[in-house]
């Protein structure tokens, strides 16, 4: 047995987001955002599922505060729907929809509990993608003028603000590979999409800025690692342009102010440009607070001519897989994290999502024995360990998901949560691995 150790002033957390919890998508004056759109589309989402009720947390906020205060938890990360503080996306604010996020912080607050805002996790406002979406740039003052009114209306209550979640699924998932909203397969709209997302996030911080607002500002890209089937040069460099995409792409131009030459000029060759405007990479690079990192899996690969946009193919090694198919490869979070550390310096990170999907169900007593979760998040925090260990300066770790909850395109078949959501009753049960982490936090240590 080892015991594994934290730093007493680390955060512990757990992480949901507004589509996927919430419901109530036509209460108090809530306009419809893409998400609601796509998931109506026959087809578009596993057995015809959507966000409509979730986990009805928009009603039963207060029922998951106590969840989270028996949790122990010190920070919780959750995101606003856009579409409930401007329906139209611009224009009017929603005071209800304001009201209903105050009651929810002071909430939070009183239970001792501090928030972490996701402003934006996918739910883009309905009206703005009729105008273009994301690939109109009008887009992008539409959501400073939104991080504007909540930096005002929330100034002094929520300290952390994370401008957007995996910038990598809004654009790339979503307009080319097309499996999330809007649904797009175009590879030039994604890359318009993903720097329009850039150049929102840096204006976003230069508003955060101007306002002197309190507290801490980031944002939240997706990581995953490729680790070279073999020490051949097509090998290493195939899994660098994948994993590069993910990291160099969304965090070169927050930290450099540049691009990756290697990726430029691989898109060149696809026929695709970046579409920079005067002044856009002084706009991204602005100096941020924290960087927020998701991290769930990784693979071996090797190069593969004319397979996919990258040109590798996965080489399956017999590593356990979650019920969602992704390998728990938690190697691949020790070497997102010294790799960042190594290429942007001590940047303070919190580990803004990190779980596993297991679809265990609660037996004849009514419990959930997740044991594959609880070995998951011992694996990754034992990694975690390791690169704090090895320098790398980990601010925080909240998992991914406090509840099961509506799983984007896999809809209710897959379960994230350490809280057991009966979908017909919505009912919450606690899962052992929740009472696994209760217990982790309330220590700072764990055996392995």
């Amino acid at each position: 047995m080892a015991i594994i150790q934290f730093p007493k002033e680390m955060k512990w957390g757990a992480a949901t987001a507004s589509y996927q919890i919430e419901g109530a998508v036509n209460e108090d004056g809530r306009g419809p955002s893409i998400w609601d759109t796509f998931s109506h589309i026959p087809g578009k989402v596993k057995d015809g599922d959507n966000g409509d009720i979730a986990c009805d947390s928009y009603h039963r906020y207060e029922e998951d505060i106590e969840i989270m205060k028996d949790l122990g938890i010190d920070v919780y990360r959750f995101s606003v729907a856009w579409p409930r503080i401007f329906p139209k996306g611009a224009g009017e604010v929603n005071e209800k929809g304001l009201e209903f996020y105050h009651k929810f912080v002071d909430k939070l607050l009183e239970n001792g509990i501090e928030p972490m805002c996701t402003l934006y996790h996918w739910d883009l406002p309905q009206a703005l993608q009729d105008k273009g979406g994301w690939n109109n740039r009008d887009t992008i003052d539409a959501f400073v003028n939104y991080a504007e009114v909540m930096f005002k209306e929330f100034n002094g209550k929520i300290k952390y603000w994370i401008t957007l979640n995996e910038p990598w699924c809004i654009s790339y998932l979503s307009h080319y590979i097309g499996l999330h909203a809007p649904g797009y397969k175009d590879l030039q709209l994604a890359t318009n999409v993903a720097h329009h997302l850039l150049v929102a996030h840096g204006k976003a911080v230069q508003k955060f800025r101007e306002l002197n607002i309190e507290g801490e500002i980031g944002y939240a890209p997706n990581t995953t690692w490729l680790e070279p089937f073999s020490n051949r040069k097509e090998d290493i460099d195939a899994c660098r342009r994948e994993v590069g995409h993910y990291i160099e792409w969304f965090m070169d131009p927050v930290f450099k102010g540049e691009y990756p030459e290697f990726l430029v000029n691989w898109f060149k060759k696809k026929g695709v440009e970046l579409p920079i405007e005067d002044g856009d990479m002084e706009t991204i690079h602005q100096p941020i607070d924290f960087l927020g990192i998701n991290y769930y899996t990784g693979h071996i690969a090797r190069y593969k001519e004319n397979e996919g946009l990258f040109d590798f193919e996965f080489v399956e090694m017999g590593y356990e897989r979650t019920d969602i198919g992704w390998p728990v490869f938690p190697e691949g979070f020790y070497k997102v994290l010294t790799y960042i550390t190594e290429r942007y310096g001590n940047v303070p990170i919190y580990i803004t999502e990190n779980g596993a999907c297991y679809n265990d169900e609660p037996d004849a007593t009514g419990r959930v024995k997740d044991d594959r979760r609880i070995k998951y998040l011992k694996q990754h925090l034992t990694t975690l360990s390791r690169a704090i260990q090895s320098g790398v300066n980990i601010k925080g770790y909240l998992t991914w998901s406090l509840l099961d909850n509506f799983e984007w395109a896999e809809g209710y078949s897959k379960r994230f949560g350490i809280v057991y959501v009966n979908y017909r009753t919505l009912e919450r049960i606690k899962k052992d691995s929740f009472y696994w982490y209760k217990k982790t936090i309330a220590n700072k240590w764990f055996e392995f």
